[in-house]
C-alpha cells in the first residue's frame, strides 16, 4: 500500500473516531467519493491498524442502525421548508 493512502487511511479513522461522522460526511471533507472511504474503513484499515478498525467499526455499525432515522429527519425537513415559503 502506498505511503499516501496509508495516510489518509489513518486521518479518516481519526476523524471518524472524533465526530463520530458518517461515511458520506468524511468522503466531504477529504475529497474522496463514498467508496473510496467505505473501503479505507473496510478492507485497509484493519491491516493498517487493527485496534482503530475495531472503534471505526462500531461507529460506522451505529451510524448504519441509525440511518433510517436521519433519513426520515431530512424528508421531514425538507417538506417543512416547501410549505414554509
Amino acid at each position: 500500500m502506498k505511503d499516501y493512502i496509508e495516510e489518509r487511511v489513518i486521518e479518516v479513522a481519526k476523524y471518524i473516531i472524533d465526530t463520530e461522522a458518517t461515511v458520506r460526511e468524511a468522503a466531504k471533507v477529504f475529497k474522496v467519493s463514498k467508496s473510496t472511504i467505505h473501503k479505507d474503513m473496510s478492507e485497509r484499515l484493519p491491516k493498517v491498524d487493527p485496534v482503530t478498525y475495531e472503534e471505526v467499526k462500531k461507529i460506522l455499525e451505529k451510524n448504519k442502525a441509525e440511518r433510517h432515522i436521519r433519513g426520515g429527519f431530512a424528508t421531514k425537513m425538507k417538506y417543512k421548508q416547501g410549505f414554509d415559503n
